[in-house]
């Protein structure tokens, strides 16, 4: 049922041609030697329906992960006559082993995938960890802190002096930023007009409340959400400042490095800071690896790289952003429904339903990407094949 891209990686040719058997052997003696060398490596692989792949991923048959590949089979049918539009690859682990991958594209497993802004929680992660080395004070820091250069602020007001860290992480600061309303000042197609992205933000004006609308102290965990690019954006001018080095960098080390991420595609603001809103763009597989990271509390094959402190407050609801869904810090925490089931989830959320998706009662993984950008009720089109395929592979009604 795995379904790997048929290019040849480049190293295969020289791999190949290292094992051919030569001419003439230099002793009998050796023939034995080299075919027990050869069956101990086939056992090995073949033990469990188990192999390791490359870049660190066990690879197993969906069954082994108590997963159907029946259903997995109807799924592959259904995004092939195109009842899901333009899916590029869907990728599941349980248990941190990955049990399903399949590419729909012509990119295949190397391929680096924009899932828009299902990066914005990178930025979330890096905020972390410069947070656990005390590059950082805390979420509570105040934004305007880092970023005295950026003053006289147009729409003066005090309260911008006490927008933090932990407001932008949330989407429920007091700036009228909004980019599910095309009206507002903030909407991020007007913050990609200008130059200075950060100044941009906090020129916005404070945003009002009208009788009709909730007011932050009267909502969910205190707080008034609205969907805001340039919040995670301005958080980007900040990091750098914090760490003294550019995002990209400092991404390497704490992040990408750690987890064998080698291959990433950075976009980058005018003034030249990493566009921390969104447009990361990496491999399926290693998106599956940041989700992973997170199920299993900031550790990764027995390393620690983000404090379990630091997940589980990102993973925490601070806002309500809309039906059966909170935000955390930069996580889409969306509750699923399955038959009469509720399952609890944790998600990266980019246009054109892109998903990276944690169901931690299950210890299930997902990552569903694709380009439909254009594509109306993309995320629900996504949500669709979650719930009738990958949820029903991975808990048949049978299996209750």
């Amino acid at each position: 049922m795995l379904h790997f891209d048929k290019t040849p990686l480049p190293f295969q040719e020289e791999h190949w041609e290292d094992m051919r058997v030569p001419e003439q052997l230099p002793s009998a003696r050796f023939a034995p030697m080299l075919f027990l060398a050869f069956a101990l490596a086939f056992l090995t692989a073949w033990a469990g329906g188990q192999t390791a792949s490359p870049d660190d991923w066990l690879v197993v048959a969906p069954s082994t992960a108590d997963i159907s590949t029946e259903r997995l089979t109807q799924m592959e049918q259904a995004i092939k006559v195109g009842e899901f539009k333009a899916v590029s690859s869907i990728l599941v682990a349980r248990n941190g082993k990955l049990a399903y991958e399949h590419y729909y594209d012509t990119d295949g497993i190397d391929g680096l995938r924009n899932t828009r802004s299902a990066t914005k929680t990178i930025t979330g992660m890096l905020m972390g960890a410069a947070i656990d080395r005390g590059l950082i004070p805390g979420p509570n820091a105040q934004v305007l802190d880092y970023l005295q250069d950026k003053m006289p602020l147009g729409n003066p007001d005090p309260r911008k002096n006490k927008i933090t860290i932990e407001d932008f992480l949330t989407m429920s600061s007091l700036l009228e930023c909004d980019d599910e309303n095309s009206f507002s000042r903030g909407n991020e197609e007007r913050m990609y007009l200008v130059e200075d992205w950060a100044k941009f933000t906090f020129d916005l004006p404070i945003r009002g409340f009208a009788g009709w609308e909730t007011k932050p102290k009267d909502s969910p965990y205190g707080r008034s959400w609205s969907y805001c690019t340039a919040g995670p954006t301005t958080l980007g001018v900040v990091l750098e400042r914090a760490v003294k080095r550019p995002v990209p960098d400092f991404a390497r080390e704490v992040l990408f490095t750690p987890l064998g991420i080698t291959t990433v595609k950075w976009q980058f603001q005018p003034l030249g800071t990493a566009m921390t809103g969104g447009g990361l763009e990496l491999r399926s597989r290693d998106l599956l690896k940041l989700a992973q990271l997170y199920l299993d509390r900031g550790v990764w094959k027995g390393h620690r790289i983000i404090s379990s402190e630091w997940v589980e407050i990102s993973l925490r609801p601070h806002a309500h952003a809309r039906e059966d869904t909170d935000y955390g810090y930069l996580w889409w925490l969306q509750t699923y429904r399955l038959r009469t089931r509720l399952l609890r989830s944790y998600g990266m959320y980019g246009t054109g339903g892109n998903k990276v998706l944690i169901f931690p009662d299950e210890a299930l993984v997902v990552v569903v990407t694709t380009t439909n950008y254009r594509v109306q009720d993309a995320s629900a089109l996504t949500d669709k094949l979650i719930v009738d395929y990958i949820l029903e592979a991975a808990m048949p009604a049978n299996a209750q």
